[in-house]
């Protein structure tokens, strides 16, 4: 009995270090993935490139355009956005190699940075999105 404990014990402690470390594994991922994806036009500080890359800092878009972001990403965009009263109309890419997750993530990293107060979104919200996706997708 002692011993079943003691297996029990370290079964326990075992799956409490993964589920741990699971989560302290996602917690910057957003920021990571957008450093890897996304700031080589949109720069660090989400202020984009005047006149050609639309800004994500306080972007109207992110709120008015809520519903279609998961798919922006993931296939990327052709055609002219409004983005905070400015046009924009340079083509932008696919992060198609991104699961659900990892969007998720992105998503809420941009959200609720560069001074973006926006609601945060959840995996089955994304996958949703993802699932009823137009493609090719082409941004309004």
């Amino acid at each position: 009995m002692k011993k079943s404990r003691l297996v029990t014990g370290f079964l326990g402690l075992m799956a409490l270090t993964t589920l741990t470390q699971c989560f302290t594994d996602k917690q910057n991922q957003g920021q990571k993935l957008y450093a890897q994806n996304c700031q080589s036009c949109h720069m660090d500080d989400g202020s984009g490139l005047r006149g050609l890359i639309p800004p994500i800092a306080k972007a109207d878009y992110l709120q008015t355009h809520r519903d279609e972001l998961a798919c922006l990403i993931r296939h990327g965009a052709d055609g002219p956005m409004i983005v905070n009263g400015i046009e924009y109309n340079k083509e932008m890419p696919g992060a198609h190699q991104l699961g659900p997750d990892e969007i998720t993530n992105l998503l809420n990293y941009i959200q609720t940075s560069f001074g973006n107060n926006n609601p945060r979104y959840t995996l089955t919200e994304v996958t949703q999105m993802l699932e009823a996706c137009p493609v090719p997708y082409e941004a309004h």
